[in-house]
């Protein structure tokens, strides 16, 4: 059943509406989990996981036991447009949340989103990467709750979790908003923005099947096994970063394995046909996010490495 979670006037009679797929029934003791995306309309992996989690479910609709809520763009005027933010507003979504009833717009919105979540068992918030930037399935969890999410997070097929200090977490984003008034949150991101891995999208989904069954909600057909993730407290993330501009020729691939000095990129220099700079690994370890636009400045991520303790 479709359902409008908010409805706004926008200047020239049309309106700002986030809609959701409402499936199966909550009932009296049954359980309730919401799939969003959206949030920023250029981040557009989500739109295969809505569509994909719908069709599997349709296929066997009495096979859920509870309900599940789809909100495929929470930032419409974004998704239509291609744009992170919401257009003409020119606001970051994402850093507006728990939003206010008496605020502007946008404040609006964001506060009408969360009272529609409020109370669900389980949100999974979904992103992509940006278009600069190629991301292994991974969840993103604050340590303040890692202990409820963590469990979770192992059920969803992915490579990593990676857990962050609280102080690196932005407490205006619908994670933080939600967690923080008890309904739980992963973040889930992935990919590349402004496309779909499909790929990505069907693991996704055989994970969040595989959820939605070890909480008693989902009976039907499932993957028999889903992959064991790498969880960031067995070891460190190492960022690395342009030490100049120019522009690189990419050695590595992300979710690949590499040794220490083994090279990363080349930075090049195409006005004189020179290489400025052939950037090396400083650690054996996991290529987990590996840039993919080859413009840098200096300070631009090129990879993150996980490296595990001995």
């Amino acid at each position: 059943m479709i359902k409008t979670v908010v409805s706004e006037d926008l200047a020239v009679d049309e309106q700002f509406l986030i809609c959701k797929n409402v499936v199966g029934s909550k009932g009296k003791d049954g359980k309730r989990v919401c799939i969003v995306t959206g949030i920023h309309g250029d981040e557009l992996e989500g739109q295969y996981v809505c569509y994909e989690l719908l069709r599997r479910i349709n296929l066997d609709p009495n096979s859920l036991k509870g309900q599940v809520e789809v909100y495929p763009a929470i930032n419409p005027l974004g998704v239509d447009s291609v744009t992170r933010g919401i257009p003409a507003f020119d606001l970051d979504l994402n850093r507006i949340f728990p939003g206010s009833p008496n605020g502007h717009m946008v404040e609006n919105v964001a506060h009408q989103v969360i009272e529609d979540l409020r109370g669900a068992d389980l949100v999974i918030d979904i992103h992509s990467s940006n278009i600069y930037l190629y991301e292994v399935p991974q969840a993103r969890i604050s340590n303040l709750y890692a202990d409820k999410l963590f469990p979770m997070a192992e059920m969803l097929n992915l490579d990593f979790i990676w857990i962050h200090e609280a102080a690196t977490v932005l407490e205006a984003t619908i994670a933080h908003s939600l967690n923080s008034i008890g309904t739980p949150t992963i973040v889930v991101e992935m990919g590349i923005g402004m496309k779909i891995t499909r790929e990505y999208g069907d693991r996704l989904v055989d994970g969040i099947l595989n959820l939605l069954s070890e909480m008693g909600m989902w009976n039907g057909a499932k993957v028999d096994e889903v992959n064991k993730p790498i969880d960031s407290r067995c070891g460190e993330v190492n960022f690395i970063n342009a030490s100049r501009s120019g522009v690189i020729i990419s050695a590595v691939k992300h979710g690949t394995r590499i040794k220490k000095g083994e090279t990363i990129c080349l930075l090049v220099n195409t006005l004189d046909g020179s290489v400025q700079e052939e950037v090396k690994s400083p650690v054996d370890g996991w290529v987990f996010t590996v840039r993919s636009y080859p413009i840098v400045y200096e300070g631009s991520l090129i990879a993150r490495i996980f490296t595990e303790k001995d």
